[in-house]
């Protein structure tokens, strides 16, 4: 099992850590790890991996082969010199890249806290991001910004919390996604909470604080079915 460093602080830019497996494709395993790997509508990680000898092994993304309970595996990009089990590296992520990932994940969040209707899909990009909604009617565009906004600016706090997988069992209006359940079968769930005003299951990596996110612009407000909406936001 692969630490997931990013889960506790997912502002850890480099790290030393052991290469603890090869996989048949050539993914590397390590036994800790500061790369994101594809989940939840947000990319994996890229980044590099230093060796002893100062060389580098380009990571081109990563992710979770078997399920969020399984190892992280880095993809490393093609033509990369082959790394050995029991290798010591330092990770370092591209962190520009992870940023602003952070920061659109964040806005989403803030997304369903001025939309409060249940969730069909989404998807975090680097400039922009998606989230589908089940809506029946077209909401004020302009308004939608503006709260969006608001509640960037105000500066909440956001952080990381922990409850237990009977808890969430206990608690089914913390999951928003309808047709995404938050990984269960470990005993716990991971929740983001923004301030007062939100709190839901999400394993991503996230900002500190609405402030960082900067200002955000809506984008087109689609019609994907008879009662689903999909709304985009970029950055401004």
């Amino acid at each position: 099992m692969t630490e997931f460093v990013f889960r506790e602080d997912s502002y850890v830019r480099s790290l030393p850590t052991l290469v603890t497996a090869i996989t048949p494709e050539g993914g590397i395993v390590l036994d800790r790890t500061i790369f994101y790997a594809t989940s939840g509508g947000q990319p994996g990680d890229t980044g590099r991996l230093e060796r002893a000898d100062g060389s580098f092994v380009t990571i081109a993304g990563s992710v979770h082969p078997d399920g969020d309970k399984a190892a992280i595996v880095q993809v490393p990009a093609e033509g990369q010199a082959q790394l050995q089990p029991g290798e010591e590296v330092i990770a370092h992520l591209d962190w520009d890249r992870r940023y602003r990932l952070m920061r659109m994940h964040t806005a989403l969040h803030l997304v369903t806290v001025v939309l409060p209707y249940p969730i069909t899909g989404a998807g975090v990009g680097e400039d922009k991001g998606r989230i589908d909604f089940n809506l029946p009617d077209v909401p004020d565009a302009v308004e939608i910004e503006r709260r969006l906004n608001d509640l960037a600016a105000a500066a909440h706090a956001v952080s990381a919390e922990w409850i237990t997988d009977a808890e969430l069992e206990a608690n089914p209006g913390l999951i928003k996604s309808m047709n995404v359940k938050p990984p269960v079968g470990q005993g716990r769930v991971r929740l983001i909470r923004i301030g007062d005003i939100d709190l839901q299951p999400c394993g991503g990596t996230h900002v500190k604080n609405t402030s960082e996110i900067g200002t955000l612009r809506l984008g087109k407000i689609e019609k994907k079915g008879a009662i689903n909406r999909r709304v985009t936001v970029l950055f401004g």
